[in-house]
């Protein structure tokens, strides 16, 4: 498969040129020049096997020719050796459970994966790679622990100093090893805008063979493909049109959704279920893109202002807000309102949501208003309830149950460095590394 930047002015590069670069030279994100079709037979041959199988098969179909096989089959196991539930909490409506991983988030599946491809292909590098990652709370945790102690590859984690939960700025900064975190006094998209700044920075390129573990990196978004494929393979032979509500963010997981679709699979429509910063959405409602300056919610990954793989959406739909339409329906909601969501569920199902699956839960209600044909609603859960123990306690009243593995992270050393807003503070940080 060949990789194309969404700028269109770089050359057309090999899966392992565009992981291992991370973001093009034009400074646009790669994507496949064209998705291969899975098979027609897809969901009833895989109906009822375990998400590895499923995974497996996907990759196959859309890496053929760039890993050999026996390779990309004990990166999968590895990868994803833990529970991928579909809780059903009533005859039409269940949660993709993506939160049963080592950091207990859906990052987990883009890390774990994208680690192993990333040491399979710097194997024959005569230096060591040098990965940039700036997340809003999950991304960051995910990243360390999945690429901690990985040989040849070192990483910097950028992260708004404040702007992550107690537990993910534990979890983000206790890997050590390889792994430097790094508090930035500003918010997500300053931490994002300093990572795409380094990436064109002419000295940074020359000294350092600079990628990316966010979801700029295209090896992020290939194995979130595979549980929009498991999900479906999960529901009866018969079933109604599926609806897939989304907490999004940055968008890299719900362009990994429309990738899949692209592939075949038989999902109707994507919910894009955001909170206050909804520039998508005033999209898909205005055709009007405009970016605003990130604010901080209770849904803290998703306070993505500027969302980069935007550039993503537009090149899969045609730049055309009509193609979105087809696969795409927008909402944002409040901190109040995903407060409601989370006590709704509740009390409704005895089901406890962190609150960006709330975020989503508010997406597929008024969805379901605007729409009251039949439908299987699935929801992602994105992230495990006990990483907000603050905001369950106050729309619930309860404490939730931390996982003994979660407990774990608040031991031991926690190092990070605290850097300005600034990029030549960074790259001089990055330049000492030679």
């Amino acid at each position: 498969m060949m990789f194309s930047s969404t700028n269109r002015s770089s050359p057309v590069v090999s899966l392992r040129d565009a992981v291992l670069s991370g973001l093009a030279p034009d400074g646009g994100l790669y994507l496949p020049t064209a998705l291969p079709v899975l098979p027609a037979d897809f969901s009833s041959a895989l109906q009822g096997q375990p998400f590895p199988a499923v995974a497996l098969t996907v990759a196959r179909t859309l890496l053929h020719g760039d890993i050999p096989d026996e390779v990309l089959s004990r990166i999968v196991d590895e990868a994803f050796d833990f529970d991928t539930p579909l809780h059903r909490l009533d005859e039409d409506t269940h949660v993709l459970e993506l939160f049963h991983g080592p950091t207990f988030a859906f990052k987990d599946f883009g890390a774990r994966f994208m680690a192993r491809l990333m040491s399979h292909f710097a194997q024959d590098l005569d230096h060591e790679l040098t990965i940039l990652t700036a997340t809003s709370g999950d991304t960051g945790s995910a990243v360390a622990h999945g690429f901690r102690d990985v040989p040849g590859i070192r990483v910097s984690i950028l992260y708004p100093n404040g702007g992550v939960s107690p537990i993910q700025e534990q979890m983000l900064t206790i890997a050590g090893s390889n792994i430097t975190a790094i508090a930035v006094e500003g918010t997500f998209d300053d931490c994002q805008r300093l990572v795409k700044q380094a990436f064109v920075d002419p000295e940074l390129s020359r000294e350092l063979r600079l990628s990316s573990a966010n979801s700029i990196n295209i090896a992020r978004l290939i194995p979130q493909t595979f549980y929009y494929a498991y999900a479906v393979t999960r529901l009866p032979p018969e079933h109604a049109p599926v609806t897939i509500a989304v907490p999004s963010g940055n968008f890299g997981n719900i362009t990994a959704g429309l990738m899949a679709k692209r592939m075949g699979l038989p999902v109707a429509r994507f919910i894009a279920a955001c909170n206050a910063k909804d520039v998508v959405v005033e999209y898909l409602r205005t055709g009007m893109f405009t970016p605003r300056p990130s604010a901080r919610t209770i849904s803290n990954a998703m306070d993505v202002g500027n969302p980069s793989n935007f550039a993503r959406m537009l090149e899969i739909c045609g730049h055309r807000v009509e193609a979105m339409w087809r696969d795409l329906w927008g909402t944002r909601c409040s901190d109040d309102e995903t407060r409601r969501a989370m006590r709704a569920v509740y009390d409704r199902y005895g089901y406890v949501l962190d609150p960006h699956g709330a975020v989503g839960y508010v997406g597929l209600e008024r969805y379901r208003q605007e729409h009251p044909e039949p439908m299987i609603d699935i929801l992602l859960g994105t992230a495990h309830p006990a990483k907000f123990p603050e905001v369950v306690r106050e729309a619930l009243g309860i404490t939730v149950d931390v996982p003994n593995r979660m407990r774990e992270y608040t031991e031991g050393a926690h190092r990070s460095i605290t850097l300005a807003n600034d990029f030549s503070t960074l790259k001089q940080f990055l330049l000492s590394w030679r």
